[in-house]
C-alpha cells in the first residue's frame, strides 16, 4: 500500500479508537489532524490555520441555521410531549406485535418530520423499553431499532429535511426530491429490509431464550428504570403531527428553504402547545436548551469537517482518489465509495458529505453523472460507514440504552451499514435503466 494512503488509514483507525474511548471531537479532530500533517510533512500551524479552520468555519456558515432551527423544533417537541404523543399513538397500533420494527417506524417518522435524532433518542428510549418489556423481548435490539429509524430511509429518502439532503441540494443545485422514482423505490426497499431484519432477529432471540430479563447483559435495569407514566398528560396526536405536516408541505411543495420551513414548524408548534410549558421563563429555557444543543451539534460536526479539509490537501488523498479512478468502476459506484469512505473517516454522515463535496464535486461533475443521481447516492452512501463503532451518536445511544457494542452493535451494523450498501446497489441498478 502507498505510504501516504497508509497514513490516512492509520488516521481513521486512530480517529475510531479515540472516539470509541469517548474523547471529545473538539480534541480528537485537531489531534488526528496534526498526526496526518506531521506524517504528510506539511507545516503544522499553517495547515491548521489555512485548511483546518477554513473548512470548519465554512461548514458552520453554510449549515448553522439548519442545525439551529432543527434543534429548536426538537426541544419544543421534547418538552411539550408532542414527540411522545406521536410515539405512543403509533406504538398503540402494534398491540405487542412487530415491536422492534414499530420503534424503527416511530423514530423514522419523527426524524423525517424534522425532529433531531439526539432528541429522539431520549424521547423514544423509555417508550421502547416499555414496549419491549410488555412483549418480553430482549433489550439487545433497542439501539438498532431506534438508530435505524434516525439514519437510514428517513435521512436519505426524497423530500427529507435532513442535513444530508440539504447538503446535497446546496452543493448540486438539486431539489429535495432529486431522482424521485428510483429514490422512492430504494427508500421503500431499505425500509422493508430493515423491518424484516429487526422482526426476524426479535423472533430468533426469543427462540434462543433471550427475553426482556436477561442476566447475561452487562447492565441490569432497576424497576424504576422500566417504569413509565401511562397517565401522563400529552397533546392530542393530531395537534402534535400538524407542525410536521406543515414543515414537509412548505419544504417539498411550496419549495421554501429548509430553514424557513422548520422555523414555521417551530412557530406553529409553540402556538398550538403554548400552555403545555408553564410560563414565559420556562419557554425561554426550552429555547435555550435547543440553541445550546444546536451549538454543540454543529461544532462537533464542523470540527470533523476541518479534519477533512486538511486530509484533502494531502498526497495520500490525491493518491487514493487516483487509485479509485484507475479501478475503472462505474461512476455512481465511485461516488458511493468516496462518500462512504469520507463518512467513515469522519464518523459523521453530514461531515463526510461535506468533505466529499468539497474535495470531489468537480470530479463527480466531470464524470458526467446526472446530478440528481449524485445527490441521492451520496445521501444514501453517507449513511453507511459513518456507523462504524467510533461514531459518537452510536456511543451516546448505547450509553442511554445501557448496552455494550458486543451486545448490540451487530444489528446496528446490519441495519445501518450492510442494508444501506445494498440499497445503494438497488439505486445504481435503477439509475442504470434511466429511471
Amino acid at each position: 500500500m502507498n505510504l501516504q494512503i497508509l497514513v490516512l488509514v492509520l488516521a481513521i483507525v486512530l480517529f475510531g479508537v479515540l472516539a470509541f474511548k469517548q474523547m471529545s471531537a473538539l480534541i480528537l479532530a485537531p489531534l488526528v489532524t496534526i498526526f496526518v500533517v506531521i506524517c504528510s510533512k506539511l507545516p503544522i500551524l499553517d495547515s491548521l490555520k489555512n485548511a483546518f479552520m477554513p473548512a470548519a468555519s465554512d461548514y458552520v456558515t453554510k449549515y448553522f441555521l439548519v442545525f439551529f432551527v432543527g434543534a429548536l423544533f426538537g426541544s419544543v417537541y421534547q418538552y411539550t410531549g408532542a414527540a411522545e404523543s406521536i410515539a405512543r399513538a403509533i406504538a398503540g397500533l402494534c398491540r405487542g406485535k412487530f415491536v422492534a420494527p414499530i420503534i424503527m417506524i416511530i423514530t423514522g417518522l419523527l426524524t423525517f418530520g424534522g425532529v433531531s435524532g439526539f432528541v429522539v433518542f431520549f424521547v423514544i428510549y423509555p417508550i421502547a423499553l416499555n414496549l419491549f418489556k410488555e412483549a418480553n423481548l430482549t433489550r439487545r435490539l433497542i439501539p438498532a431499532a431506534i438508530s435505524a429509524g434516525c439514519w437510514t430511509w428517513s435521512m436519505s429518502g426524497p423530500g427529507s429535511p435532513s442535513i444530508q439532503n440539504v447538503i446535497a441540494m446546496d452543493n448540486l443545485g438539486t431539489p429535495a426530491t432529486a431522482a424521485f422514482v428510483p429514490s422512492l423505490i430504494t427508500t421503500v426497499a431499505m425500509f422493508l429490509m430493515i423491518f424484516v431484519w429487526l422482526e426476524m432477529r426479535a423472533r430468533k432471540f426469543t427462540k434462543k431464550g433471550y427475553r426482556f430479563i436477561d442476566k447475561s447483559l452487562k447492565y441490569q435495569l432497576s424497576e424504576e428504570e422500566t417504569a413509565i407514566d401511562e397517565n401522563k398528560d400529552l397533546p392530542h396526536v393530531a395537534i402534535a403531527i400538524l407542525p410536521i405536516i406543515v414543515i414537509l408541505v412548505l419544504f417539498n411543495i411550496v419549495k421554501l428553504p429548509v430553514e424557513t420551513s422548520v422555523f414555521a414548524g417551530v412557530a406553529l408548534a409553540t402556538v398550538l402547545m403554548f400552555k403545555r410549558v408553564k410560563g414565559i421563563n420556562e419557554w425561554i429555557n426550552v429555547f435555550n436548551k435547543g440553541a445550546s444543543d444546536s451549538g454543540v451539534a454543529i461544532l462537533n460536526t464542523a470540527i470533523v469537517v476541518g479534519f477533512g479539509g486538511v486530509v484533502q490537501k494531502t498526497q495520500g488523498f490525491t493518491d487514493l482518489v487516483a487509485a479509485l479512478k484507475d479501478m475503472s468502476m462505474p461512476p455512481l459506484v465511485f461516488v458511493m465509495i468516496t462518500v462512504a469512505v469520507c463518512a467513515g473517516a469522519c464518523g459523521s454522515a453530514s461531515g463526510g458529505m461535506g468533505v466529499a463535496f468539497n474535495a470531489l464535486k468537480s470530479t463527480y461533475i466531470k464524470m458526467g453523472i446526472p446530478l440528481p443521481y449524485v445527490h441521492r447516492i451520496s445521501a444514501i452512501a453517507a449513511g453507511t460507514l459513518d456507523t462504524l463503532p467510533h461514531q459518537g451518536a452510536q456511543i451516546t445511544l448505547l450509553g442511554i440504552c445501557k448496552m455494550t457494542h458486543k451486545e448490540a452493535y451487530w444489528d446496528i451494523a446490519v441495519t445501518q451499514i450492510i442494508i444501506p450498501f445494498i440499497s445503494c446497489g438497488i439505486f445504481i441498478v435503477l439509475a442504470s435503466f434511466g429511471l
